[in-house]
């Protein structure tokens, strides 16, 4: 790890005049560090933050602090009540000891897992735009099967921001050019050419809070993670699932893509449609259909659409 500055910051105003690289939980960020694939001259702590309260918004609705810690999150009683999709996608996301430091901002600004990344001795155009792309000739059994291009095909690993996707968040940002607010499908970013910008998150900007829009009583959700091991292993393929009382779903799929994947085909396949297997199965299908496999991950097609269709089916 190379020498940094390190400052602690005590308003959101101060965070922002000493510029730097946010610092909160730190559970990826010093990671990223230690491998030498990041580095950072300053370091601006924001644990001092007053970001870490989650409160009811006017018009319904949850707004959720930026250091909420993730545990916090999970066990909060109208999370659970309203909001159960996110609480089950949490505590299926990682061990009780970074659960306990991983914030919400955190969670949602983590980059991935892919192996290529994290070793500087193999090309990756994430990690050093121009040099290739090792995963797609290499070893790639974790990686996308939508959304990737031949720059990239790395996956965002949070299973927090899968269950935030399907319940339509909205990122709350502060930075020098003012506030701002980003809907969650607008924060994360397709590889394409510059698979090294994960997030449209401008520079020296900070994610302040996430608001969750009011959500209708009695609606059911399910979050599905299907992985190598029961034990903290990141997701093969995640599904996040809602069906109001109406009947209308909402999915969003983790460990497909570089983002977190509204699957708004299914959806909108399912529209009006009994709640059967038959057309279930048609919905993962249509999702799926320009799915792109690799040698080692091609399985993970054939996975998502039975993913989808046993998370559709447990809210029926």
């Amino acid at each position: 790890m190379n020498s940094f500055e390190y400052k602690r910051a005590t308003s959101v105003a101060e965070a922002l005049k000493e510029g730097g690289t946010f610092l909160a939980g730190g559970t990826n960020l010093i990671d990223l560090m230690k491998y030498d694939v990041e580095s950072h001259d300053k370091l601006v702590d924001v644990t001092r933050l007053p970001l870490s309260k989650i409160g009811e918004m006017p018009g319904g609705g949850l707004s959720i602090g930026a250091l909420v810690r993730n545990s916090d999150l999970a066990a909060d009683a109208r999370i659970v009540q309203h909001y159960g999709v996110l609480s089950k996608a949490i505590l299926q996301g990682a061990s009780p000891q970074l659960r306990n430091l991983a914030t919400t901002g955190g969670n949602l600004l983590q980059r991935t897992r892919c192996y290529y990344f994290y070793d500087t001795a193999l090309p990756c155009n994430k990690r050093e735009p121009g040099s290739g792309c090792g995963a797609i000739g290499g070893f790639n059994r974790i990686h996308a099967i939508l959304g990737q291009s031949d720059q990239c095909i790395a996956v965002h690993p949070s299973d927090m921001a899968v269950a935030m996707r399907v319940l339509d968040a909205v990122i709350m940002i502060d930075g020098p050019k003012g506030k701002r607010s980003l809907h969650i499908a607008d924060f994360h970013r397709l590889p394409g050419t510059t698979p090294n910008i994960d997030t449209n998150l401008g520079k020296g900007e900070l994610i302040t809070s996430v608001a969750l829009p009011h959500i209708a009583t009695h609606t059911k959700s399910t979050y599905i993670k299907v992985r190598d091991r029961q034990s903290y292993a990141f997701g093969l393929v995640t599904c996040a699932a809602i069906v109001d009382q109406a009947g209308k779903f909402r999915l969003a799929l983790g460990g497909v893509a570089h983002k977190p994947w509204r699957a708004t085909k299914a959806e909108d396949f399912l529209l009006g449609k009994p709640k059967m297997a038959e057309n279930f199965r048609a919905a993962a299908e249509l999702e799926l259909k320009e799915a792109h496999g690799y040698e080692h991950n091609s399985f993970k097609i054939e996975l998502a659409k039975r993913v989808i269709v046993r998370a559709l089916t447990e809210i029926s």
